[in-house]
C-alpha cells in the first residue's frame, strides 16, 4: 500500500492540467476497434484500453480513477508535454525522433505492416502480390505512402484507393470494389474482427512498429513502475487475455509479448 501511495503521490502531479488530481489520466484512441473505440455507452473497450487499466492498477488506481482522454496522432506528444494526460496509449509507436520530446515504457506490443483480404481470397500471400492488386489505405496515414514508395506513382494511380479511415475500406473489401486492405497488422485485426470469418489476415508484416506508453520526458521512476506493470502483465497471463478478447481470430499473430526497453 505505500509503494501504492507513492506512486499515485508521484503521477497525480502532473495529471489533468498538474491541477493535483487524484485520476490517472490516459490518452487513448477512440475510433479504432479492438484497440481503443468509445462505446454507445460512453465506456471505452480495446487491447489499449485493458493495457491502461491494468498499468493504472499496478500504480495504485481503482477503477473509478481512471480517465480517458480522446487523443489523436497530432497531439499524443503536446498531450504528455503539457500535462494534460499522465499517459498516452494509443497505438504510439516508439521512435528515435518521438524520443527526444517523450519517453517510452514499454513496448507493450510489436506489430508492423500487414494486409488484409477477404476469407476466401488466396492469391495474396506477401507484399510482393499487391503489386498487380486494388488496394485501400487510410489519407494521410504512412501505411499507403509506404506501398508507393515500393510500387511507384503509376501503381498509386492505377491500383490505389484512399479513404477516410481504414473503417471505410471494409465494405469496399467485402463488395470485391478493392483486393486489399494495408496497414498496421493491429488495426486491421481490430476491425476484421467485428466480421468474423470474412476477412483473412496475410500475417506477413513488412514493418515493425514498437507501440510504447508515451511519459513526460525526465520522469525516469514512473517510467519504470510502468515498465515493471508490462512485464507484471505478460507474466500472470493478462496480456494473452488482451489480446483473445480484443482480436478475435487474430489474436493468433499476436502470441509472444515483446522485451521491455530499459533505456
Amino acid at each position: 500500500m505505500i509503494a501504492a501511495a507513492a506512486a499515485m503521490a508521484g503521477l497525480t502531479a502532473c495529471g489533468d492540467g498538474g491541477s493535483g488530481s487524484d485520476k490517472f489520466v490516459v490518452g487513448i484512441k477512440v475510433d479504432q476497434p479492438g484497440l481503443g473505440q468509445k462505446q454507445p455507452d460512453g465506456s471505452f473497450k480495446g487491447f489499449d484500453v485493458d493495457v491502461a487499466r491494468y498499468v493504472a492498477k499496478e500504480l495504485g488506481y481503482a477503477d473509478d480513477k481512471i480517465e480517458f482522454k480522446e487523443a489523436i496522432s497530432a497531439n499524443r506528444e503536446s498531450f504528455i508535454q503539457q500535462g494534460q494526460v499522465n499517459a498516452v496509449i494509443a497505438t504510439y509507436s516508439i521512435t528515435d525522433d518521438r524520443k527526444k520530446k517523450v519517453s517510452f515504457a514499454g513496448p507493450y506490443l510489436v506489430t508492423g505492416q500487414d494486409i488484409l483480404t477477404r476469407a476466401d481470397d488466396t492469391t495474396i500471400s506477401s507484399v510482393e502480390d499487391l503489386k498487380t492488386k486494388k488496394v485501400c489505405g487510410a489519407q494521410g496515414s504512412s501505411s499507403p505512402a509506404r506501398l508507393v514508395e515500393k510500387f511507384g506513382d503509376e501503381w498509386k494511380s492505377q491500383f490505389l484507393t484512399e479513404q477516410q479511415g481504414y473503417g471505410a475500406c471494409l465494405p469496399l473489401l467485402e463488395n470485391k470494389q478493392v483486393d486489399a486492405i494495408s496497414t498496421d497488422a493491429t488495426i486491421l485485426a481490430g476491425f476484421a474482427a467485428q466480421s468474423p470469418g470474412k476477412f483473412r489476415l496475410v500475417g506477413q508484416p513488412f514493418s515493425e512498429e514498437k507501440y510504447g506508453i508515451g511519459l513526460k520526458l525526465e520522469d525516469k521512476e514512473t517510467r519504470e513502475k510502468v515498465n515493471a506493470a508490462v512485464e507484471k502483465m505478460f507474466q500472470d497471463g493478462s496480456w494473452k487475455k488482451a489480446v483473445d478478447a480484443n482480436f478475435g481470430e487474430f489474436g493468433k499473430f499476436f502470441t509472444t509479448p515483446p522485451a521491455v526497453d530499459r533505456y
